[in-house]
């Protein structure tokens, strides 16, 4: 079975490296274009492309599928099926008509909830206690597609969305790795998503950041958690702003914002409800400290 690969960032490159070490022939791979990166601005590959790179697998970086020459050379690799993970790009229905198979997609939510591009972050933003991966046909509407299977996961209590998404790839790539053997002996099935249960998961932005707290002193513990490891949540403090890498809820009470006192593991909070306990954080200009250690050196003034 001839696959194409489509993906770009960390979780796509993970399943990259499954199908490869299962043994499926990968006959091409899309991600997106070099993008520059860092304060020289040097153009950089995806990680994706450093994979297959390495692999000795064609690569290949339209800016989109308009042009036709580009269909034509995906139309080259004869591909039976096309696998897409985090590829960043709408596939237009002549690029969905190519694969005999069809194309596939593995999506970092429990379908249908969390359709879009930040499906692992929300989920830990609305404090969710489980998730999943999702195998789906790709369709021309965003994450419609009829699904062929899921796996899924807790969430846990302090787990941030990086670390989340990072066990994410790895049940992906094991699912992406079942799926496609499915597919060796034919078309699977899939059931149609229930549009009543349909949510949304949109980018996150740094307008995001801000805690505010008249939360409860749970949602700014899964704000901290879901916003890591970016855009990372923000408290002003004595006329600084500091970013906030780490807390935990604690037993307190207080006007919300009201510092409740330095303790030797952090630096309470109170919320609308209960409070926080600051573990980590970093000043403007600064590196990310344990809270009591910065404090040490910036004493809090009263």
């Amino acid at each position: 079975m001839r696959v194409v690969f489509m993906g770009t960032p960390d979780i796509a490159a993970t399943c990259l490296k499954q199908i490869l070490a299962d043994g499926f022939e990968v006959v091409g791979v899309y991600t997106q274009p070099d993008r520059p990166k860092g304060r020289g601005m040097k153009l950089v590959a995806s990680p994706v492309k450093e994979v297959a790179s390495a692999a000795g697998i064609p690569v290949f970086q339209p800016e989109n599928f308009r042009e036709e020459q580009t269909v034509t050379e995906l139309r080259a690799l004869k591909p039976d099926i096309c696998a897409v993970v985090a590829y960043g790009r709408i596939l237009p229905q002549k690029v969905l008509d190519v694969p005999p198979l069809g194309c596939i997609n593995i999506h970092a939510s429990l379908l249908p909830k969390y359709r879009g591009s930040a499906p692992y972050q929300w989920a830990v933003l609305d404090g969710l206690e489980e998730t999943g991966v999702t195998a789906m046909y790709l369709t021309r509407e965003m994450d419609a597609g009829d699904i062929i299977d899921v796996s899924k996961t807790p969430i846990g209590e302090n787990e941030t969305a990086g670390e989340l998404l990072d066990r994410l790839a790895v049940l992906g790539a094991t699912l992406l790795s079942r799926t496609l053997k499915r597919f060796e002996s034919g078309k699977v099935p899939a059931a149609a998503q229930n549009e009543a249960e349909v949510s949304y998961a949109p980018m996150l932005d740094k307008s995001m950041c801000p805690i505010d707290w008249t939360k409860t002193a749970q949602q700014v513990h899964n704000h901290v958690r879901g916003l890591h490891p970016w855009p990372i949540a923000t408290m002003e403090l004595q006329g600084k702003t500091f970013k906030v890498h780490a807390t935990r809820v604690v037993e307190g009470s207080g006007r919300p914002g009201q510092i409740l006192g330095l303790t030797k593991t952090g630096l309470r909070i109170a919320c609308g409800e209960g409070a926080v306990e600051i573990l980590s954080l970093q000043a403007e200009g600064g590196k990310r400290m344990a809270a009591p250690d910065y404090f040490r050196g910036h004493p809090l003034e009263h």
